[in-house]
């Protein structure tokens, strides 16, 4: 599993669905140049990755809200073993801040098109467009079905994140895919 790419995808995601994007959480340019400002102060060398946890946090709760299944993987709420080793990879990532940086004031730029973004960043292909092109919202529309059997691949992981393209603006789709280890 490459958790630098997930946590790429997570940046990504997280910037597109705040209030002055698309407005799918309640967070207002926290990963933008506004929440960079005022945590740099507080946090001089580890803002950025206390901007992400706290919209992480808060995109994590809210896609929860919407769309919770049972035997279910998202974005947001990946099996136990890939969040923990998520999570112990802050370390290194804190380590490395300023060869993250780059794609922090990456990710400040971004529009509230996710599959432009993602694309634009190198995260999505147009293999995983072409995909993306068959899905549909679910029949309430607050999620997105994503075919398959969760694996961690990286093709999962990247669909499971470009998904998000079915959103509108203030009105998110959750994308999920099954996984039989969660039932």
């Amino acid at each position: 599993m490459n958790l630098d790419a997930l946590l790429r995808l997570r940046l990504v995601v997280a910037r597109v669905g705040e209030l002055d994007l698309a407005r799918w959480w309640n967070t207002n340019g926290q990963l933008g140049s506004m929440g960079a400002s005022v945590l740099r102060r507080g946090f001089p060398r580890t803002y950025r990755f206390a901007q992400a946890r706290s919209v992480f946090a808060v995109a994590a709760h809210r896609c929860r809200e919407l769309y919770n299944p049972p035997g279910a993987v998202t974005l947001w709420s990946l099996p136990a073993e890939i969040e923990d080793d998520f999570n112990e990879a802050w370390a290194s990532w804190i380590d490395q801040t300023a060869a993250w940086e780059p794609f922090f004031a990456d990710v400040e730029a971004c529009s509230k098109d996710v599959a432009h973004e993602l694309t634009r960043l190198g995260l999505a292909t147009d293999e995983h467009l072409d995909q993306l092109a068959r899905l549909k919202r679910s029949a309430e529309q607050r999620a997105v079905s994503v075919p398959g059997e969760f694996t961690g691949s990286s093709n999962d992981l990247t669909m499971l994140a470009l998904a998000f393209a079915r959103g509108e603006d203030g009105n998110p789709a959750v994308p999920f895919m099954s996984w039989s280890g969660g039932a």
